[in-house]
């Protein structure tokens, strides 16, 4: 009966470090934007045609007018909205 007490606290020691780790907290949300899109707010009303004249140094998305998008979310995306005539009509960041 004593070896049973003897080898309780090596069982336990053992049970114990066989627990899974703790899930990871939560990922917490970042709303800023990192795309630029506030300085670049100018290119509104211009033709799509002078962007071949910029150099962009994040990653550029540029939307025609029944085009199939992505919906993720990538701060540091530029996206520029155009009209059918080739208008910018909006530039933002996902």
């Amino acid at each position: 009966m004593k070896l049973y007490f003897a080898l309780l606290p090596a069982a336990f020691a053992f049970l114990t470090a066989c627990q899974p780790e703790p899930a990871p907290g939560p990922v917490l949300f970042d709303p800023s934007p990192r795309c630029g899109a506030d300085r670049l707010q100018s290119l509104i009303g211009q033709h799509v045609g002078s962007l071949s004249d910029l150099r962009f140094d994040q990653p550029l998305r540029v939307i025609h007018p029944g085009m199939a998008v992505t919906m993720d979310y990538r701060p540091d995306r530029l996206n520029i909205e155009v009209d059918g005539d080739g208008i910018i009509t909006r530039v933002w960041c996902a």
